[in-house]
């Protein structure tokens, strides 16, 4: 197979261990225990392809996308005209951000707007000090018993880094500590309290019930039939996914279409969010053209085995950096998306276990002078992964002054040790525990991986402390991680196990209990529930980092809620995954003239 575009000139040769200063001691339990010479020995009998009918086969359908077409994606919007009409209507909002108001609730109400309409990149600043001067001038009488007013401050607030108290809400219950019942008729101020709930921490009761209070009454109102169809589309839209959960990009999409359909809306905002979207598209599509034609050179688009998924791998990085600026993010993040998941493919799927002793040592040792010991199409996998992450270092180099491939190449390291982990699970017949699969789960994930390229492709500044500090893991990269994990394992378990992969955590946790796959599926949503709580206390602490590498964690998690919502979006695409994608990189908004 050509591996047209990767170039030879970045080759490299193995690296001393010296010169690699992170090691993780929470990846003993993953290290291959065979001696490297054993594996020497026995790679002289699998290089021959002769097995390969033997060899697993997922069956992953086709990608839904021409590539032809993707290559081709051009837009209008990136003529200067529209950047100066962007220009000369973003001074109104900026006006209306910062207009003096005695209604302190309006002001909230056009933060959010703005927010949602997704503009929070182009007035970020304005949006945070608009919302400092509502917390400083908030008093007793204010806090009223609105229940909508109440949500809506407490989830503004503590999105933007307020520790409010849940004790706000204790007004709205009764004398037996439950939410007064006649709340129920009150649907705007139950979806207010619904969507705040999910800005929730550990051990907060009052916010657990709050949501199990708000989604049971909202689903009833919805039931009976007895609200508007404009409040009917809202709460449908939240109970699908609430609004913490969604992509700046995806909401916004469905946003401009609600707002556009409110009485008494601001013409300008919304002419504002409608061009911003479009010009930000044509960002878009630019980049993903341009991955298109890289995808296709390398020639892994035609590895049979694996996903070909590139404008999902796009998506990806879209989603967890999508401010226009992090282009180079986008741009190198997704092609190490596109690998990581070639490689998750063959290692579920293709290998053997040998051949995947052998390529994961060979990782390790970042040393591909003998990759001929391999069949073909690892060999060129592999190859592909040591081009591609020299160039990134070449980047990297030239543009931040840092030589990033001794870290990038450890963190190659660790997810095929993960995956290396579960192959010999399922050859062997084990089964882990939850824990054992959890542990395990946030590295295979493949999430720490595009995190920490989330942090080096964004940074200013390349620190080793900063560096140090991604690689033990913190909790808010372990909890993103593992909503990933669990979030993948409920929309493809039963698929993947199909295919023969190992067991997930659904499984896990029915073999650990001997509870049924839909209890075993609750608790699992549980524990993604329980991952959301931690994340958010953690947004709020301190840390080494700022933007946009704190809202790429929650991001990332964002993402992958997008793309397992209905089922699996990535490895078997449904018409409603691809119609996502259209409404992000091909089709615009119609301005109003």
């Amino acid at each position: 197979m050509a591996l047209q575009g990767l170039s030879s000139a970045f080759l490299v040769t193995a690296l001393p261990r010296s010169s690699v200063p992170l090691e993780r001691n929470h990846n003993k339990s993953f290290a291959t225990q065979r001696s490297v010479q054993r594996i020497k020995t026995r790679a002289t009998i699998i290089n021959q392809d002769s097995g390969a009918a033997l060899r697993r086969n997922a069956n992953y359908p086709p990608s839904s996308w021409d590539y032809d077409f993707v290559k081709s994606l051009t837009s209008d919007y990136t003529e200067e005209k529209y950047a100066r009409q962007l220009d000369e209507l973003k001074d109104n909002v900026k006006r209306l951000i910062h207009a003096e108001t005695d209604d302190p609730l309006a002001k909230l109400e056009l933060l959010d707007t703005v927010q949602r309409l997704g503009l929070n990149h182009r007035f970020q600043n304005d949006v945070k000090q608009a919302v400092d001067v509502i917390y400083n001038n908030i008093n007793d009488a204010w806090l009223s018993d609105d229940l909508y007013t109440t949500a809506l401050q407490f989830r503004m607030l503590r999105e933007h880094g307020y520790t409010v108290s849940q004790d706000v809400f204790g007004r709205f219950k009764d004398d037996t500590g439950n939410f007064k019942a006649n709340l129920c008729e009150d649907v705007k101020g139950l979806l207010s309290l619904y969507e705040a709930s999910f800005y929730g921490f550990q051990g907060e009761d009052v916010i657990d019930e709050a949501k199990a209070f708000s989604t049971a009454c909202l689903k009833n109102a919805v039931q009976q039939g007895k609200i508007c169809p404009n409040m009917r589309a809202k709460v449908n839209h939240a109970l699908d996914m609430p609004l913490h959960w969604k992509l700046i990009r995806v909401e916004a999409r469905w946003y401009i279409d609600a707002y556009e359909k409110e009485q008494n809306i601001n013409s300008n905002l919304l002419n504002f969010a409608k061009l911003d979207y479009n010009i930000i598209q044509s960002v878009y599509q630019k980049e993903v053209s341009k991955l298109a034609s890289w995808w296709v050179e390398t020639g892994l688009d035609k590895m049979s085995f694996a996903r070909d998924r590139l404008v999902e791998h796009y998506f990806w990085c879209n989603g967890t950096v999508p401010d226009p600026e992090y282009k180079a993010f986008r741009d190198m993040g997704t092609k190490v998306i596109c690998l990581l998941i070639t490689i998750d493919d063959l290692y579920d799927i293709y290998g053997s276990l040998e051949e995947l002793e052998l390529f994961t040592d060979y990782v390790d040792r970042w040393d591909i002078t003998e990759i001929d010991k391999l069949p073909k199409k690892l060999k060129t996998v592999l190859l592909a992964m040591f081009n591609t992450t020299n160039q990134i270092g070449y980047w990297t180099l030239q543009e931040r002054d840092f030589n990033i491939i001794p870290y990038l190449s450890k963190q190659w390291t660790y997810m095929c040790k993960a995956f290396l982990q579960e192959a010999k699970w399922y050859y062997s017949g084990y089964k882990p525990t939850l824990e054992e699969y959890m542990e395990n789960g946030a590295f295979s994930s493949a999430a720490p991986m595009v995190l920490f390229c989330a942090y080096f492709l964004t940074a200013d500044k390349i620190t080793v402390e900063a560096l140090d500090y991604v690689d033990k893991l913190p909790s808010i990269m372990s909890c993103s991680s593992l909503i990933l994990r669990l979030t993948n394992d409920l929309g493809t378990s039963s698929e993947e196990l199909a295919r023969g992969s190992s067991l997930k955590a659904v499984q896990c946790y029915m073999n650990d209990t001997g509870a049924s796959e839909a209890e075993s599926k609750k608790y699992v949503d549980s524990l993604v529930h329980e991952k959301w709580k931690i994340l958010n206390e953690d947004l709020l602490g301190s840390h080494p980092f700022s933007e946009p590498f704190l809202t790429a964690n929650p991001n990332l998690a964002r993402t992958t809620q997008s793309f397992y919502q209905y089922g699996d979006g990535l490895g078997e695409p449904q018409n409603w995954m691809k119609d996502l994608l259209k409404s992000l990189l091909v089709e615009p908004f119609t301005l109003n003239h």
